[in-house]
């Protein structure tokens, strides 16, 4: 790589921590509630990733805000259940804190689940910045985000580089000029990333290590 990065930006779910089991559970019983017997397993996949405002609002634009607020208080109790941290995460941003290297969330979830997510594995020493949906007036693959977050951590978008598992993570970092980097355990699958033509794949988080010349 010819850019020397300084910045790793990361998405939060599916990406450091597992909150794929939580998030399709979450969703489907809130359209379980709403919509009896309409949807299974995989017709929620292609809702994780986009805010929940985006999604629901398109099922229902007039009963949007109480499907959030019951997918919500779903999603609140059930949180410390279902959520794991992915395998070499920890370790590898801890790498790369010790390097010095500015980090930071960037995450279409409300700030307070992050927290949550953060402290249930341990990952809540490492990052400086989280910049969460409730920060920001556009979510990804708005460049706001991004912008936001490299504000706050004094960086800019060619020496910064964002790591996600959604295709929003991978056109939110090229609309603000960024490196970008897909992770191959993303639920949708390494070709719905691969589609989107980051600059890299990781196999495994430890991978980005040597990308970063560490």
């Amino acid at each position: 790589m010819n850019r020397k990065i300084d910045t790793v930006l990361f998405d939060l779910d599916g990406t450091l921590i597992d909150t794929n089991e939580l998030i399709i559970s979450s969703f489907l019983h809130t359209l379980g509630h709403y919509y009896p017997g309409r949807y299974q397993r995989a017709d929620v996949l292609p809702f994780l990733g986009p805010s929940l405002k985006e999604t629901f609002e398109a099922l229902n634009p007039q009963g949007y805000e109480e499907m959030i607020k019951t997918y919500r208080e779903y999603n609140l109790s059930n949180h410390d259940l279902l959520v794991r941290e992915f395998e070499g995460v920890k370790e590898t941003v801890r790498k790369l804190k010790e390097e010095n290297f500015k980090l930071g969330i960037v995450t279409t979830k409300l700030s307070d689940v992050v927290a949550m997510g953060l402290k249930l594995t341990g990952l809540d020493e490492f990052f400086e910045v989280i910049v969460a949906l409730d920060h920001v007036q556009n979510a990804k693959p708005d460049p706001e985000p991004i912008n936001k977050a490299l504000g706050l951590l004094d960086s800019t978008a060619d020496t910064a580089m964002m790591v996600g598992d959604n295709h929003h993570d991978i056109l939110a970092g090229k609309n603000a000029g960024t490196v970008t980097v897909g992770v191959s355990w993303s639920i949708k699958g390494r070709e719905h990333l691969a589609a989107t033509h980051p600059d890299y794949i990781l196999e495994k988080m430890p991978d980005i290590l040597p990308i970063l010349g560490v």
